[in-house]
């Protein structure tokens, strides 16, 4: 029988067996959820609308009907994974991490805001950067997203040690204390080592500064108990990805362990980001597979964070004994799931379609 290599079915059955059987996977923003993530993905919520929040007994919250059961999965999924993370707020909405993001950038910042952020060089996302959700947010009309001139938007990065994995928290403190910022963004996307928030978040409740923790690769990890724990360290809001260390579907969340002053003043934000900031509908059928990732990470969460992080130390060390040169070698390659590997001995790297 011929088989139609332009058939949808065949091709999806290519991938699953390409990716799952025949592949070392080492995206490090990609995992493989669990089959019971899988199955709870395929529902008839898949072609509904839920905007607004839950509806509360005789209380309508939603923009639209028919809403009574991804009500209680919505529910459900915000109040376990409050219990996850041992914090107070959740929102389980945002469809990605940098949706969260999004969200948080339209609901604090202005034109003419001033953030401090890791640059790209240093492995920052580049949702955090001049061309990203909130170089563009702080821009006003006339400035410039190129930093460095005269009418440039205002965008510090964050000193990093002389190793260039780690932040420098005192230099750090000294360019907030200097330029003010609205807004401090810690977290990477090349992110090996825990970032300084305690010392940093502290000197930012001393100006009544902000401090968003952007754990999208690591939050599988501080769920894990296997990195740091920015919300219990001081940072404000922590955004993440729910399919990189945290094996769900691909959505997102913004968390915060707020006293309720701190709540009153800083959640808002994130609750009129997300809604009708950054989404409307909010992908109804990946909420019920993210609440099954939920209590997977619940029951078996700390086992799994701290297998990753081995993995990642061992693949570094073996690497570097076979001759490929890793990164941070002195300080055991990684504290997270990735490893930096300087290949400028091959050349220049491109584009595989492979």
């Amino acid at each position: 029988m011929t088989v139609d290599s332009n058939d949808i079915e065949w091709i999806i059955a290519q991938q699953n067996t390409w990716r799952q059987t025949q592949t070392i996977n080492l995206i490090a923003s990609e995992n493989t959820p669990s089959e019971a993530v899988r199955r709870a993905q395929n529902s008839d919520f898949m072609g509904r609308y839920a905007e607004g929040h839950p509806n509360e007994g005789e209380k309508v919250n939603r923009y639209y009907q028919g809403t009574r059961y991804i009500d209680q999965i919505e529910r459900m999924a915000q109040q376990e994974i409050i219990e996850l993370f041992g914090v107070k707020q959740a929102d389980v909405r945002p469809i990605s991490g940098n949706a969260a993001n999004t969200a948080l950038a339209l609901g604090w910042l202005r034109g003419g805001d001033t953030i401090v952020a890791n640059s790209t060089d240093a492995g920052g996302h580049i949702s955090h950067g001049p061309v990203g959700v909130f170089g563009r947010r702080i821009q006003s009309r006339g400035q410039s997203l190129k930093l460095g001139g005269p009418n440039s938007i205002h965008l510090h990065y964050l000193p990093l040690t002389a190793d260039h994995y780690h932040v420098d928290a005192q230099k750090t403190i000294e360019v907030i204390d200097t330029v003010s910022p609205q807004l401090v963004v810690m977290g990477k996307s090349l992110f090996l080592f825990p970032e300084p928030v305690t010392e940093v978040a502290a000197f930012c409740k001393t100006k009544d500064i902000p401090l968003l923790y952007d754990g999208a690769h690591v939050l599988g990890l501080v769920a894990g108990g296997q990195f740091q724990s920015p919300l219990h360290e001081g940072a404000t809001w922590m955004t993440g990805s729910t399919h990189k260390t945290f094996p769900g579907p691909q959505r997102g969340v913004i968390l915060g362990n707020m006293d309720p002053e701190s709540e009153k003043k800083f959640w808002p934000a994130a609750d009129r980001g997300v809604f009708p900031g950054s989404s409307s509908n909010h992908h109804l059928n990946t909420l019920p597979a993210l609440l099954v990732a939920i209590r997977e990470m619940k029951q078996f969460g700390r086992a799994y964070a701290a297998q990753i992080v081995r993995n990642a130390q061992a693949l570094g060390h073996s690497l570097n004994e076979l001759g490929t040169p890793v990164e941070a070698r002195e300080f055991g390659y990684t504290q997270s799931h990735m490893i930096a590997v300087n290949v400028s001995a091959w050349g220049r790297t491109g584009p595989v379609n492979a």
